[in-house]
């Protein structure tokens, strides 16, 4: 098996009946959803889209998401998934530095015009052959006069499969390549880690965004792989998401910590707790930190412990997770998964010493990673993966330490990153954007606390001479030049920023 896209041939041949999908009335059993994909293959070859070709998606958590998913990887080609808040000017960056030829793009709604800014950004980039509407109405799709038989492009276990972007340091995002086998075999490591089994399927809340790495393994292939079925909730609505964990039965749910707070603020008093508890099996988290108390009352309300888990788009994504079936140690982002070693390394790449502290953990170092779901490296960009790759290991960027028995803790991001809401964010990307405008002489963007969101995204501006703008005005400028999670919603004004003497904004001091 090479091909990703053989997970779900899999899944059709062993369990062709049971629903793969659900949306809203819409069921979709894994006989069709293999029978759908294999039209979307069909429409790309005859598109000219050809094996190794680059295709963008940008879909939100509907039926549709999978289908192109999967047919783009059963015609060989790679898939590009793109975050469907992205501006035009970011749509075009994306499509340009991916290479890709051909772009899957939803129409969207009023409140999300997914296909106005696709459109735009495609426009602007001469590199990208064809823009395929992806249309609301399922009755209306492009792929539908395609033949449902199509024979999967044979690929290479070390083929690319998917390219995730991630922000990196500089501020330039970057295309993490995955390989088929990462994508697989992180996928299958839902049977060590959750005890998952197609004896007994599990049914997953897909809450957690598709065209990102969380959701994408860890609930869409990871359900496939198993035969599960999948109930997309194409935003997250605490209440929407408790509704559907009692009416779909759900076992299976994975979210970033405020969505776990979410769920605990939307509980009321006539909300059936009990038949949530009964069949929820699973609660995963992941992103960022989960406050101890997160944890505490979702245990005490409804009797399931949440497993935190580790890992980056890098690592596709999953690095370590709390063993299922263990008592958990709050905290901590468990061991590193089957097939996975981890280790902490200082700046220089060499190893940091392991003595325990008074505390029961070792000195704080970097997470390098190596195993089956270390990326291949970031596209186009040797420079870049240069940095981050040697010998097989990757490193991180983020600090931790861990205890005796070898579980780890996170106690640091990368020096910069802002994680709003589950999503990273680089202060350098919107700093080099911000600076642009007429009214800003000098910008510094940090994260600051925020009860719901972990950390608000601030913006601190010296202001150009002869210029009266104000905080709002640049608030409302940035919400058009950056994806709704990026832009600064806080805007403050001073004189001065502190500077090191060698002309470093010290953002430690802001």
């Amino acid at each position: 098996m090479a091909n990703l896209a053989y997970l779900l041939e899999a899944a059709a041949e062993e369990c062709p009946g049971r629903t793969a999908l659900a949306c809203g009335e819409t069921r979709m059993t894994y006989t069709e959803l293999d029978n759908a994909a294999n039209q979307v293959a069909n429409l790309l070859v005859a598109k000219g889209v050809r094996q190794g070709d680059k295709v963008a998606l940008s879909c939100p958590n509907v039926p549709n998401f999978p289908v192109v998913y999967f047919g783009i990887l059963k015609a060989g080609a790679v898939v590009v998934p793109l975050n469907i808040l992205l501006r035009p000017r970011e749509v075009a960056y994306h499509l340009e530095n991916s290479d890709a030829v051909a772009y899957f793009a939803h129409e969207g709604s009023v409140g999300l015009p997914i296909g106005e800014a696709a459109a735009e950004g495609f426009t602007a980039v001469g590199t990208c052959r064809t823009l395929i509407s992806i249309p609301a109405d399922s009755k209306k799709l492009p792929w539908h006069d395609q033949a449902v038989v199509f024979d999967t492009v044979e690929v290479d276990d070390n083929d690319t499969a998917v390219i995730l972007y991630t922000s990196g340091t500089t501020g330039r995002p970057k295309g993490a390549e995955l390989q088929h086998r990462n994508m697989r075999d992180n996928a299958l490591s839902a049977k060590d880690l959750f005890d998952t089994d197609k004896a007994r399927p599990d049914t997953y809340l897909c809450v957690l965004p598709l065209f990102h790495s969380f959701g994408q393994t860890v609930i869409q292939n990871s359900a496939v792989a198993f035969c599960g079925t999948i109930v997309m909730l194409p935003r997250f609505e605490p209440r929407a998401a408790l509704d559907l964990m009692i009416d779909e039965k759900v076992t299976f749910f994975a979210g970033v910590p405020t969505m776990f707070w979410g769920l605990l603020g939307a509980l009321e008093v006539d909300t059936d707790v009990t038949s949530i508890a009964h069949h929820l099996r699973v609660a995963a988290a992941g992103g960022s930190a989960l406050p101890t108390e997160v944890h505490r009352n979702f245990q005490e309300r409804f009797g399931v412990t949440i497993l935190e888990g580790y890992g980056l788009s890098e690592t596709s994504p999953v690095a370590s997770f709390a063993p299922w079936g263990q008592e958990v140690r709050v905290g901590s982002v468990g061991v590193p998964i089957p097939g996975v070693e981890m280790k902490l390394i200082a700046a220089d790449w060499s190893r940091v010493r392991e003595d325990l502290l008074e505390d029961g953990k070792t000195t704080i170092g970097e997470i390098a990673i190596k195993g089956h779901n270390v990326m291949k490296g970031y596209h186009d960009d040797p420079e870049a993966t240069a940095q981050v790759l040697r010998e097989g290991w990757f490193r991180s960027g983020d600090l931790a330490r861990k205890d005796a028995d070898g579980w780890y803790y996170i106690v640091d991001r990368s020096k910069d990153m802002i994680i709003r809401g589950g999503y990273n964010v680089y202060p350098r990307e919107l700093e080099e954007v911000l600076i642009s405008h007429p009214a800003i002489s000098l910008v510094a963007v940090v994260g600051v606390p925020h009860e719901s969101h972990g950390e608000e995204i601030k913006a601190v501006v010296v202001k150009a001479r002869d210029h009266d703008v104000t905080e709002a005005d640049l608030v409302d400028w940035g919400k058009e030049q950056f994806a709704a999670y990026k832009y600064p919603r806080i805007v403050e004004f001073r004189d001065a920023l502190p500077l090191t003497a060698t002309g470093k904004i010290l953002k430690r001091e802001i």
